[in-house]
């Protein structure tokens, strides 16, 4: 090949088209770039919708998670709120009882450092942050004990932090509900 310069003063068409797809390339680039950094800054700037906080420091003495308020409860609808807390290294309650074939919202927050709230055999998978309040509805078709390990790691005992769902039959619950304000895996 010559350096010729071709009529027009043009160079050759190949290199032409290779540069044009350069300048595409690191356009297509600078535009994601650009479309990342602003979906960060705008997720920062404006908060998800919804958010619930509590005073990690003041979580047993007042408000929705006092202890007497852990477990599982029957509301008046039929439908059954279950409060935890995820702290070093445990779930207050250890075990939660809750009912087949009913409505049910897990509210957890953390007392310390982040957890993880998880399901085994489930799609529930929470991440608990001290200060906010995780709230997820579910509904279990069928009794038996699921694990609930924390998965996200929260120090040295980490390994050593689980707890238990008991899934019940509907009419056994509603039997033990109606005779204590909470239930528990103890009741049964």
């Amino acid at each position: 090949m010559s350096d010729e310069v071709l009529p027009g003063g043009d160079s050759d068409p190949g290199e032409r088209a290779e540069h044009r797809w350069a300048v595409v390339a690191t356009a297509l680039m600078v535009l994601l770039i650009v479309m990342a950094v602003f979906a960060g800054v705008h997720q920062m700037v404006l908060p998800q919708s919804g958010i619930e906080t509590v005073d990690p420091r003041t979580l047993h003495l007042k408000g929705e998670f006092i202890e007497s308020n852990l477990g599982s409860a029957l509301l008046p609808d039929g439908s059954v709120m279950v409060r935890a807390i995820g702290q070093q290294y445990s779930f207050t309650p250890q075990c939660i009882l809750v009912p087949t074939d009913t409505p049910i919202t897990f509210r957890v927050t953390s007392a310390d450092v982040v957890h993880g709230f998880l399901i085994a055999g489930t799609t529930i998978n929470l991440m608990l942050v001290p200060g906010y309040v995780s709230t997820i509805p579910v509904r279990f078709s069928t009794p038996g004990e699921r694990h609930m390990p924390c998965h996200e790691f929260c120090g040295l005992g980490h390994e050593g932090m689980w707890g238990r769902i008991k899934v019940i039959d509907k009419a056994e619950f509603d039997r033990l509900a109606a005779t204590t304000r909470r239930v528990s895996c103890v009741d049964q």
